[in-house]
């Protein structure tokens, strides 16, 4: 007698399995959308060169209060093609001449502009922090900020193709509850990283383990579905992630410090490990719960 016939024997979507179900697809929600997590942690907000006249409190050449912050942003930062201000580039001394031009400068000479030396100025009203803002991953390292998200899919690569060799050898239950353990402690710690270089690192590691936990979270739930509710299943399945991204944008908008936001979405986490490692005696524990209560 094959498995499928022994479970619609014994009951084919009974209390177990619909407890497993919700688990498991609960699980799927929270761990997807940190694929996707470099939409909010990484965001690089509007920026500017930071210039003393402007930016320094303690600078004396505005003493009088008289010009505007507008008036100081032009003498300061140069216009690019769409005159806006420049986001890499500032001055190498104050324009104070273009105060006086009205929109021409035909007999006005180029003024000499710098790279932005001193650091950026960043707009944080949408994030109070993010990656981008820590580690300066903006102008001529704008391209380290996709590294970030290459090292997790690299990682995502790796763990597609050996979580199902070691699944196969290993039992899938043990590989879920291995990667879901470093899931956890990957992602949780990427919210200290003290350097760029270990926060790819990290995330790299923490790729590793998405495809050995959907994967066989998935296969897992189907293993304990009949045939006739397949269908049902395919379709939570795919409907569990979605649930996650709107979850996952809902605490991007109450968690504006990347710092929080990671650790709000990876702390709970180890609240799936321990279920995973007493998710048996839990789920009975749960059913005998409930007969209790239908016998009173």
């Amino acid at each position: 007698m094959s498995f499928q016939e022994l479970l619609n024997q014994v009951g084919s979507l009974g209390r177990f399995q619909i407890l497993q179900i919700a688990f498991l697809l609960l699980l799927n929600a929270i761990v997807v959308p940190h694929i996707t997590m470099e939409n909010f942690t990484a965001a690089i907000p509007n920026h500017r060169c930071w210039v003393p006249i402007l930016d320094n409190d303690t600078a004396s050449d505005n003493g009088s209060r008289i010009l505007s912050q507008d008036d100081l942003l032009r003498i300061s930062i140069p216009l690019d093609s769409n005159l806006r201000p420049e986001k890499c580039r500032r001055f190498a001394q104050p324009q104070w001449h273009l105060l006086h031009l009205n929109g021409t400068f035909s007999n006005v000479t180029e003024p000499d502009t710098e790279p932005c030396v001193d650091g950026w100025v960043y707009d944080r009203s949408n994030f109070l922090s993010t990656i981008v803002t820590e580690w300066d991953l903006v102008c001529e390292s704008q391209a380290l900020n996709s590294v970030t998200k290459f090292s997790f899919m690299i990682g995502l690569f790796i763990g597609g193709i050996t979580c199902g060799h070691l699944s196969d050898r290993l039992g899938r239950k043990f590989i879920l509850t291995c990667a879901l353990l470093q899931f956890a402690i990957t992602e949780t710690c990427v919210a200290f990283a003290p350097s760029f270089f270990i926060y790819c690192s990290l995330r790299f590691l923490a790729g590793m383990t998405v495809e050995p936990i959907l994967v066989n979270s998935h296969l897992l739930m189907l293993e304990w579905t009949s045939p006739k509710f397949l269908a049902m299943m395919a379709a939570l399945s795919s409907c569990a992630p979605s649930i996650g991204y709107m979850i996952s944008a809902g605490l991007a908008f109450l968690f504006r410090i990347w710092h929080h936001l990671q650790l709000t979405m990876s702390v709970p986490i180890f609240f799936f490990l321990i279920l995973t490692r007493y998710e048996l005696p839990f789920l009975f524990c749960v059913m005998e719960f409930c007969d209790n209560n239908e016998q009173v």
